[in-house]
């Protein structure tokens, strides 16, 4: 948060200060230095210190601006639909679970890391299945492999198949597995775990994402 910019006390002075002195042997000796450069560390010199210029003014400006900046909301998750895995005919879309936080996982029967997370996800479920909505994504699978992984690992949430070209992925950024989006009531995206997650991170998105939905 921007702070206002504390007011410096004013002296009274009858004179200006003395200016430091432009010549003397610290500055002839920087001088030496500098002139013995080669020309591409001069110009990175002076490229670093350009950049460092326009950065404390920046921030001059931030600090003297006055008021407390907007952060901007989390971004939208974008809104889909996708066919059920395991039941032909029937489709899972976001609209569905609209005002309701819910958690996306993207994940596939080929993907190893998904064979570990899985089953921790749908424990996590099975003990939550009355507060919290997840909702699987099988990405670029078969839909027999997906729907076997599916049930050898105990998932009793909602999957949706996610084939080539795998749309929805890569609507959502997704470009390696697994990758889990913990979205709130307004289906907005407040935590993004690109990995296998864990007890926690599962536990720590629930809260966030109840907290933001209740403050939205």
């Amino acid at each position: 948060m921007t702070q206002e910019p504390t007011r410096t006390q004013q002296h009274e002075a009858s004179a200006d200060p003395p200016e430091p002195p432009a010549h003397g042997p610290a500055a002839r000796r920087a001088a030496r230095w500098f002139g013995g450069l080669s020309r591409g560390r001069k110009l990175a010199l002076t490229w670093s210190a350009s950049v460092l210029a326009v950065v404390v003014a920046l921030l001059a400006i931030g600090a003297t601006s006055g008021g407390s900046p907007k952060h901007a909301p989390p971004p939208r998750a974008q809104a889909f639909t996708l066919s059920e895995l395991g039941h032909p005919g029937q489709h899972i879309s976001l609209a569905q679970y609209a005002g309701h936080p819910l958690i996306l996982n993207f994940f596939a029967s080929w993907c190893e890391p998904c064979q570990r997370e899985t089953p921790l996800i749908a424990r996590f479920y099975r003990s939550h299945r009355h507060s919290v909505i997840i909702i699987g994504i099988d990405v670029n699978d078969t839909s027999s492999a997906g729907l076997a992984f599916a049930r050898k690992m105990g998932v009793a949430y909602p999957v949706a198949s996610d084939p080539a070209p795998m749309t929805m992925a890569l609507n959502y950024g997704v470009s390696a597995l697994p990758q889990t989006f913990f979205l709130n009531a307004q289906h907005r995206i407040v935590k993004r775990v690109i990995r296998a997650v864990t007890l926690t991170d599962l536990s720590s998105g629930v809260a966030i994402m109840s907290k933001q939905s209740a403050r939205s």
